[in-house]
């Protein structure tokens, strides 16, 4: 197992979708839900792609605006197009389409920008002839052959060997689609791990793994974990998706993946031309702009040991716990949860001094403005003797995560 202590002190990155599924603009799965023939997706969508805005320096400066610590982008998604000049297939973004390599530019931006470089990469390849089929309405559960199969671990083994040996040092690769198995997956990431030895591998594709991690779900594994998630409905760009997250539910998704001590993935879809959708950049900035206020909390945060409340979450670091209100509870607030000696309280925004009492379990926040100040959360931060602890512990209940 690599070391993980940048990504528990990163807790926040960027998952950014791109392919030429981007032109169709119906997210990322398109060819598979409509049925679409290859020769037909390849005409309309692969060969008139162009990228032709594409400036990855600029997905970078979003990312360190919005508080992000690391960007994993799709180097290739299921429908087996590669960014790269892959010399397994010439279904890839040098040979058709934008006519260039999109990975390096990509990758050179994001450590110009001293952030972490990830690669997403599909095991599934709908396309290739070996794989059992592009247009399951569930996964595939079985290989035609095992001679097959073997075709295809050597085939998407090449390809990884490629993107491992082509652009210096990856931080991390992100699996997804390793369906069916098994795909030789605890020899392949030995192969990966001997190539970029500090490289953090997740779990989809089997041991040995350097964290866990799902997606559209907040809750949280064991380990070092991360989860992913998407800020409308959608990974890859779908024009006409306007569900979006607010900026008060991204940050209310971050506190408690970090309060459960986890690492959030926020997805963003660029357009065809590689500019990132103005609503998500908007979204993303405001976040960013919360964490320059308050972001203390984040990095390496804990698994905090508090049960809930109902005017906020609770998150904890070290020997601070941090009450972040998202309702207001008036000018007083009491967290009976707390079993250390309270040493100081203070706003963390303005780092003005909160008025405090502990009587018995009780907590009590005093002279709290009201309305809370901040439109997305007030973040009150008490300094504890000692690792935090709860006056009684929590191990089940019924309101369901």
């Amino acid at each position: 197992m690599s070391d993980t202590s940048w990504f528990t002190q990163a807790r926040y990155g960027m998952f950014i979708h791109w392919g030429a599924y981007a032109v169709a603009g119906r997210g990322e799965w398109v060819l598979n839900r409509e049925r679409i023939p290859y020769p037909e997706y390849t005409a309309k969508y692969v060969a008139p792609w162009r990228a032709e805005k594409y400036d990855p320096a600029a997905w970078a400066a979003l990312a360190r605006r919005a508080g992000m610590k690391y960007l994993v982008l799709t180097t290739r998604h299921h429908d087996g197009f590669a960014l790269w000049d892959t010399k397994t297939s010439e279904f890839n973004a040098v040979r058709m389409g934008p006519k260039r390599d999109l990975l390096r530019p990509y990758v050179e931006a994001v450590r110009a920008a001293g952030l972490k470089v990830g690669f997403y990469y599909s095991v599934a390849d709908w396309r290739h002839p070996d794989y059992p089929g592009a247009y399951f309405r569930d996964w595939p559960k079985e290989w035609p052959d095992e001679a097959g199969r073997k075709r295809f671990v050597a085939y998407y083994r090449a390809q990884l060997e490629e993107l491992m040996t082509g652009y210096g040092k990856i931080d991390l690769l992100w699996y997804d689609g390793c369906i069916p198995g098994p795909l030789d997956g605890a020899e392949t990431n030995a192969r990966v791990k001997k190539l970029q030895p500090d490289i953090l591998i997740n779990e989809r594709n089997g041991a040995p793994f350097d964290f866990a991690c799902q997606e559209q779900s907040l809750k949280a594994k064991e380990g070092v974990w991360e989860s992913c998630m998407t800020l409308n409905d959608n990974w890859g760009y779908h024009a006409g998706d306007d569900f979006w997250k607010n900026p008060r539910e991204v940050v209310r998704m971050l506190l408690t993946v970090a309060g459960k001590g986890g690492n959030l993935l926020l997805n963003v879809g660029p357009m065809p031309d590689g500019t990132v959708p103005p609503e998500s950049s908007r979204i993303l900035e405001a976040v960013g702009a919360w964490l320059a206020r308050n972001g203390e909390f984040l990095p390496d945060s804990g698994r905090c040991p508090y049960s809930w409340n109902n005017s906020g979450i609770v998150t904890t670091r070290g020997n601070t716990v941090y009450v972040h209100l998202l309702k207001s509870p008036g000018t007083e607030f009491c967290l009976a949860e707390i079993g250390n000696k309270v040493l100081a309280a203070r706003r963390l925004d303005s780092g003005e001094p909160i008025a405090f009492e502990q009587a018995g379990d009780r907590l009590f926040l005093r002279g709290l403005p009201c309305p809370l100040p901040d439109p997305i959360a007030t973040t009150v931060a008490l300094d504890v003797e000692g690792d935090p602890r709860p006056v009684t512990e929590q191990t089940t209940f019924w309101v369901p995560e």
